[in-house]
């Protein structure tokens, strides 16, 4: 590891906090503070991404070397590592927040790969910082098994995400109270090292505009622009209204790809939103299992639903005009050119969705009626109570002409459903034939379309689970089982049904499975 390169442009570049430590304070005129990782009793590396390690030159041997251990659980910092915890804001379920910060995550540094490619790496779970609110700063073992495989699953499944490059755990216990019910209990300590180009977050502009601090404000937007947005070669204003533009189409393609394969965030704060248009910060998520677009897998978002599976591209525009309303100071005329990177979000969203519904369908191109078509799909699933994986999946090894369901019957929930709406999806299904038939595509050709934008996997929270269980035993193979399933999602392999599977009755009220909170 000592061949890694840094240069941490964030901290050299910009305003930093004058005092140092992680005793919590109000943090004004600066956008991070220098803190260290508080060390651990026995960290050691139970799994790790064979990619990310490869992108940034690890061998397995330092992998698995206790010297390796010792960095990424927090013990020991490598020349060049020059660790501290951003300062932001964020409108949480709604409502402005003011001064939240990277409470239990602390940057090591920004690493320059091989091909000077930039990776900041960042130890979640490593101790408390000056904005840790009177929290302890540490991850339980559960949630970063959760943030582990989910950062992995959702880039090989092709998402715009954050990275993880390893699994520590520490040797201590962190007491947690899941649901928030009074119920607390000592599990084991775990910290993830996850890795971005960046890490940088809409509720980073937030706060120095919530506190008037435009000189501020302005310093980080052009940093943000010179070093995440190189390309974009326009000045003053035009330049901030493309790049507010830009970071709204990659929020746009996000999305569209969480709707593609299922996938409910479950905390879209403004805190929790990317500035690249990743997916950040992995905590009460899941896939639809039977579909249903009211679903939220938070349990502190139960009443409102704010965060429902199909409410998703809503919210992303909300807190895309959060963002606007924050870089608006910046603009003599915020208005046009703001609303602009708005409307450009629902452009790319209503293009990404329509190439989604194609591709999902096996359809070379999206008419009109083929949106009708996917939406009265999505209703037939809705009340029979399908799940939205196996059908997909299993529509594109079907023969449409056929117009039977016989193939699919393992995607349904509930046989007297499924009985009582077989008319219905027989009348779909012949609807779908006929559109199939107009198609110029080979079926060979739409069973390939269908088959790389249907995945066979998905992380489901119930497998999720099992492979928490196994490791709170101290069994830490099940973590990278599934991890190595996921890393083909799109590819059937034979010997790994178990994980192709609708979720089992067991699991539709267990912890864990259905029932998470933000501390998950």
């Amino acid at each position: 590891m000592r061949s890694l390169r840094f240069d941490n442009r964030f901290i050299h570049e910009l305003p930093g906090d004058a005092e140092q430590g992680s005793r919590v304070r109000q943090v004004l005129g600066a956008l991070y503070s220098r803190v260290e990782p508080t060390p651990v009793a026995a960290p050691e590396v139970v799994a790790w991404s064979r990619e990310m390690a490869a992108t940034l030159g690890l061998s397995e041997d330092e992998l698995r070397s206790p010297a390796y251990a010792e960095v990424l659980g927090g013990n020991a910092l490598l020349e060049g590592m020059q660790p501290y915890a951003a300062n932001y804001g964020g409108h949480q379920f709604g409502v402005w927040a003011d001064q939240l910060g990277d409470g239990r995550a602390i940057s090591l540094g920004e690493v320059l790969d091989g091909q000077g490619r930039r990776w900041e790496l960042q130890l979640k779970g490593a101790g408390p910082t000056p904005y840790s609110r009177g929290a302890d700063g540490r991850a339980v073992l559960r949630s970063s098994i959760r943030e582990f495989l989910c950062s992995e699953a959702m880039h090989h499944l092709g998402v715009p995400t954050t990275r993880a490059l390893s699994l520590v755990v520490t040797g201590d216990t962190v007491v947690r109270d899941m649901f928030y019910d009074g119920h607390p209990q000592a599990e084991p300590g775990a910290i993830v090292c996850r890795v971005a180009p960046s890490f940088i977050r809409f509720g980073n502009f937030e706060l120095p505009a919530a506190r008037g601090d435009i000189d501020l404000l302005r310093r980080l937007v052009d940093f943000t622009i010179a070093r995440d947005y190189p390309e974009l070669a326009l000045q003053g204003e035009p330049l901030y209204a493309e790049w507010f533009a830009q970071v709204c189409e990659r929020t746009a393609v996000m999305v569209a790809h969480w709707m593609r394969v299922g996938f409910v965030h479950g905390v879209m704060n403004t805190d929790n939103m990317s500035i690249l248009g990743l997916t950040i910060d992995y905590g009460p998520y899941g896939w639809i299992d039977n579909f249903d677009p009211d679903w939220t897998p938070n349990t502190t978002d139960a009443g409102r639903r704010r965060y429902r599976f199909g409410q998703q591209p809503n919210v992303a525009w909300w807190n895309l005009s959060r963002l606007a309303m924050a870089l608006a100071p910046l603009f003599a005329d915020a208005a046009p050119s703001l609303q602009a990177g708005l409307d450009r979000y629902v452009a790319a969203y209503t293009q990404a969705d329509r190439a989604n519904t194609a591709a999902k369908l096996g359809l070379s191109t999206c008419r009109d009626s083929d949106l009708e078509l996917m939406r009265d799909l999505h209703a037939l699933l809705a009340d029979a109570e399908v799940d939205m994986t196996l059908f997909f999946r299993g529509l594109g090894e079907l023969d449409p002409a056929e117009e039977s369901l016989a193939s699919l019957h393992d995607a349904f929930y509930d046989d007297a459903r499924r009985v009582q709406f077989e008319p219905a999806f027989a009348s779909w299904l012949a609807r779908y034939a006929a559109r199939v038939a107009e198609d110029p595509s080979a079926a060979a050709q739409r069973r390939e379309r269908m088959r790389a934008a249907n995945p066979r996997y998905v992380l489901r929270n119930y497998l999720a689970q099992e492979a928490i269980d196994r490791a709170t035993q101290g069994d830490y193979e099940g973590i990278r089982e599934l991890l190595e399933v996921m890393r083909r999602p799109y590819d059937d392999q034979p010997g790994r049904e178990h994980y192709a599977q609708r979720r089992p009755a067991w699991a539709i009220n267990k912890a864990g499975c259905s029932m998470l909170s933000c501390s998950s």
